[in-house]
């Protein structure tokens, strides 16, 4: 037998994929909506990611063209600023160095140094007043923030007076 002609079997096939697709139809009209939105937010996503490598693109090229700008004098940064500090200890004095880098971090709060100012109000209340002085020595030979010592000197006062 001779095969059919590549066009009438071509054709042959489109007709079947069209009654699959025909029969696969009600189940999919469920997800369309989905479908749609979600294919037009990848394109929309697409777009944005396309815009944005021209705009990095063209600053690119931008940049070469145009001078550096120097910092205006009125511009002011927090990482400009000196810390003001409760106890400065003095800088030039070796063995006070070596004190702040042999105290310890106290055993009984030993993530201390990742504390923020909050996490440690939370854990002042199950401290003793030795504790909380312990804590004092060792921000003042470390870091020394004065919000931190702020509050646990204010927990010392609320401690002993409820004593």
């Amino acid at each position: 037998m001779k095969p059919l002609p590549l066009p009438v079997r071509i054709a042959a096939g489109l007709a079947v994929t069209a009654l699959e697709q025909a029969r696969k139809l009600p189940q999919q009209l469920a997800g369309l909506p989905l479908t749609v939105v979600s294919e037009a937010m990848q394109l929309s996503m697409r777009v944005q990611q396309h815009v944005t490598e021209l705009a990095i693109k063209g600053d690119d090229v931008l940049s070469g063209l145009r001078p550096v700008e120097d910092e205006p004098e009125w511009a002011t940064f927090d990482e400009d600023e000196t810390p003001v500090t409760a106890e400065a200890p003095a800088a030039d004095d070796p063995w006070e160095e070596e004190e702040r880098a042999l105290a310890e971090v106290p055993e009984f709060l030993p993530m201390y140094d990742e504390l923020s100012i909050a996490q440690l109000r939370a854990r002042l209340r199950n401290l003793s007043v030795e504790q909380l002085e312990e804590l004092v020595g060792y921000e003042q030979a470390h870091e020394a923030r004065p919000e931190f010592l702020g509050t646990l000197n204010r927990r010392i006062a609320t401690v002993k007076a409820q004593s």
